[in-house]
């Protein structure tokens, strides 16, 4: 089982790699073949491959990422965090509100990660 600031430096490791635009160091943070839904409900990606160009698409869209609050480890292999999107829509620049929960493998990869956001979720961005 990884350790708590293994799962938690690998969480913000995600956000750090995100908001550089590089979609392959975040892919790289996934076993081969861990699955991502995101948002859940649904189509879940699978495989590294599939990750990548999950995250390729993302990173295009200007996408960046902050924290709302600390990254929350737990007594066992799986971490959260709560975060903002910051993005440009056709409607405008947006504001989605998310919660990632990942699963690690004992190397503290992620196995999975089920991204909960909804509609209500997804207001106007502050300019």
């Amino acid at each position: 089982m990884p350790e708590e600031s293994q799962m938690k430096q690998a969480m913000q490791a995600y956000i750090d790699h995100f908001n550089a635009a590089d979609p392959d160091a975040v892919a790289a943070l996934y076993t081969e073949d861990a699955t991502v839904e995101d948002p859940v409900g649904s189509e879940p990606k699978r495989g590294r491959e599939a990750i990548l160009e999950f995250y390729r698409m993302a990173v295009q869209t200007g996408a960046k990422l902050s924290l709302a609050a600390p990254i929350r480890a737990s007594h066992a292999d799986a971490a959260a965090m709560a975060f903002d999107v910051n993005l440009q829509m056709p409607e405008g620049r947006s504001l989605i509100r998310v919660i990632d929960v990942m699963r690690f493998d004992d190397a503290g990869r992620f196995r999975s990660m089920e991204a909960y956001w909804g509609p209500s979720d997804v207001t106007p961005a502050a300019e």
